[in-house]
């Protein structure tokens, strides 16, 4: 006798909406999802909207480790910092928020906010960096997106710290980077962005390419010579190197480039992160 199938359950808002619509009852999370775009081909859900289902399916399946920025990456201040070397660093990157630091990066005193330098704009003299900190929020680097987004509402922040086995440090997580594995790519008023090459510049050094970015274009900004003859888009080579459909976080080095899969589905890469040796 066969054992009785799973049950896949979407979030609930997302079934009540639907169950109206079309058949949700699937053993898997692959026929879920084929479902999902039948309707999307019958013009029963937008292109968009289908986009973001898969999105929130995906959510219930990864950990914070999955979508973290890394510790290297990290942006952070230290509690002793005069004013305006925090100042400089907040025009340099353009984040709104960072973590505070006694002496590394296993000692994260709380969280700070770009906008609480404001009130002591004209009178640095009496900069207090405890009188602005912020609690951190800390979380396992295992913890589910589901309930990290969860928490995130409850307790109305917008960043957490990360966490390893051992209480290090190992990363950073924002509401943002939660959302943006629903929504796709948000777009940051710092980011530099061009729209005909569909490359973003961080401040970090590092950029976020659109995997259909044609290889010339890729080719000409990045002054590379990825081959051209076999493929279009920069997707097509990173994938052709992987020789499968790499997952999210997957990494390999073409030409001295560090590629990271930031974002793919079980067809194609959609959204890469690329690392020059000279930023690396």
């Amino acid at each position: 006798m066969k054992p009785k199938p799973v049950k896949i359950k979407p979030p609930s808002w997302l079934k009540r909406w639907a169950l109206g619509k079309f058949d949700l009852s699937a053993s898997s999370g692959d026929e879920l999802v084929d479902r999902l775009r039948a309707a999307q081909r019958k013009n029963v859900i937008a292109p968009n909207s289908l986009s973001m289902m898969e999105g929130v399916l995906q959510v219930d399946q990864l950990k914070v480790r999955d979508i973290m920025i890394p510790r290297s990456h990290i942006q952070f201040v230290f509690h002793d910092d005069k004013y305006h070397d925090i100042l400089n660093r907040v025009l340099e990157s353009g984040h709104s928020r960072y973590p505070v630091l006694d002496d590394n990066l296993d000692d994260v005193e709380g969280v700070l906010l770009a906008k609480d330098l404001l009130k002591y704009v004209g009178r640095e003299d009496e900069f207090d960096m405890d009188d602005i900190l912020r609690p951190a929020i800390v979380v396992p680097e295992g913890q589910k997106l589901e309930s990290l987004l969860a928490h995130f509402r409850r307790s109305r922040n917008h960043m957490a710290v990360v966490v390893d086995e051992y209480s290090g440090t190992a990363g950073l997580v924002t509401i943002e980077d939660v959302l943006e594995q629903i929504v796709g790519e948000i777009d940051d008023e710092h980011d530099h962005i061009d729209d005909k090459l569909d490359i973003r510049k961080h401040g970090d050094g590092r950029f976020t390419v659109l995997a259909g970015t044609e290889i010339s274009v890729f080719n000409q900004y990045f002054k590379t010579s990825l081959p051209d003859s076999a493929f279009d888009t920069v997707g097509g080579v990173v994938t052709n190197e992987f020789g499968k459909i790499p997952k999210q976080h997957d990494e390999l080095m073409i030409e001295e480039i560090k590629f990271r899969v930031l974002r793919s589905d079980s067809r194609r890469i959609q959204l890469l992160e690329v690392q020059t040796a000279e930023a690396a």
